[in-house]
Formats: structure tokens, C-alpha cells, sequence
């Protein structure tokens, strides 16, 4: 089944999203300066013909990929044959994609798409490695956070890491800022904070992991 194809402009930046692709219903975004025609592609799942189609009006610089779980790589050896340019992710996630990977980001890091700025999120939990590109009232946020709660994690003390991550350096931006998951729809940073108020006014068990929402853990 094809992605679905959603496009916002905000000045000179425009945000493409396609999905959902792929066996794990991803999200892939295509970050563009309209004044240049330069653009990045984040993440690479399964179904890349699809970004491909979409990023050939764009003068793509590099690939970012958000982390290194198998669905936001399975697409890559396609992708890289149709957009041949450095692929990107943060140092404890190159394995074990490393073969593909030119580089590597680090928080604080910013990432230059023609005029326009986005700066790298460090959010472990979901995995070491994760990270967050944050640019104006946007954010695109792998798999670190959703409508209604974080990404899965496998044990508590990485479940503890991810809301540290998330309320640390996510809930800290703006409450109109724009959440772009790595699957699903989107939502708000205002929207998740008071669904994690609900969460954080509750007891937990002490092993508490896994597909953990904000309103129903």
C-alpha cells in the first residue's frame, strides 16, 4: 500500500511526510529550503522507492536516520541507489548499519539544509542512540515520542531514561511545537506534557517498560 503524502510550508522551510511504509508503518520526512531546493531525508524503511519519487524535485544533501531499530534501515541499499549522499545517525547507533554510515551527530549538533538550521536531540531510551531534529515549531522525533507516550522500551531503566530524555530536552520547547513521529499521526508538545502529567500523578510498578502510555500505565 502506498504512503500517504502530507506537505506543510513555514516560511522557506517545507516539511513532506510520507507514510506509512514499510512492515512497521514508518514515517519518513523529507526537510526542505525552498529558496535553494536543498533537503534532507530522515530515516530509510522499507518502500524508499516512494521517498525517492518524492525528494527528486530537491537537491538532497544527506540521509539523518533517527536510530538504529531494523524498520528505519530496511530501506536503505534503495534508497542510497536513488540518493547518493552521506547517511547520518548518532555514534551508539552506527551499529549495525555501520557500513552505511558517513558520519556521525552528537546533541547539540546542527544540521545545515541550505538557509535553514536544525538542531540535534540526544533522547536515549528507546534506544542509545536515538535522536530528535528540532527546527522552529517542529520537531521530528523518531521513535522517542508519540500521541500518548513514549517509544517502546525493554527494560525500566531504559523506560526511566526515555522520560528523562523527554522531559529534559523535549518538554522544554515551546507547547505549539509540532511532534512528527517515526510512525503513526502526529501530535503537540503542549498535548503530551498534560498527557504525562496524568501519568506522573500516578503510582508505577518498579518494572514498569514496554509499550507504556502516558494516560492508561
Amino acid at each position: 500500500m502506498a504512503g500517504e503524502v502530507t506537505s506543510v510550508r513555514d516560511g522557506k522551510l517545507q516539511l513532506i511526510k510520507i507514510g506509512p511504509l514499510g512492515f512497521n508503518s514508518n514515517n519518513v520526512y523529507i526537510i526542505a529550503d525552498t529558496t535553494t531546493n536543498d533537503a534532507i531525508v530522515i530515516d530509510a524503511p522499507e518502500g524508499s522507492d516512494e521517498v525517492i519519487a518524492e525528494a527528486k524535485p530537491f537537491n538532497v544533501k544527506q540521509i539523518v536516520v533517527t536510530h538504529r531499530h531494523r524498520d528505519h534501515w530496511a530501506g536503505i541499499d534503495m534508497l542510497k541507489g536513488g540518493i547518493d549522499v552521506p547517511v547520518l545517525t548518532h555514534e551508539l547507533d552506527r551499529e549495525p548499519y555501520a557500513q552505511y554510515v558517513s558520519g556521525t551527530l552528537a546533541h547539540g549538533d546542527e544540521v545545515s539544509v541550505g538557509g535553514l538550521t536544525l538542531k540535534v536531540i540526544h533522547t536515549p531510551g528507546h534506544t542509545p542512540g536515538c535522536i530528535c531534529l528540532s527546527i522552529g515549531e517542529h520537531l521530528i522525533a523518531g521513535d522517542t515520542l508519540f500521541p500518548g507516550g513514549p517509544g517502546r522500551t525493554r527494560t525500566p531503566e531504559d523506560l526511566q531514561t526515555s522520560i528523562a530524555s523527554i522531559t529534559g530536552s523535549l518538554y522544554v520547547l515551546p507547547d505549539n511545537t509540532n511532534v512528527y513521529p517515526g510512525h503513526g499521526a502526529n501530535t503537540t508538545i503542549g498535548a503530551s506534557k498534560a498527557e504525562y502529567a496524568v501519568f506522573a500523578a500516578k503510582q508505577h510498578p518498579a518494572d514498569l517498560a514496554g509499550d507504556v502510555t502516558w494516560l492508561n500505565s
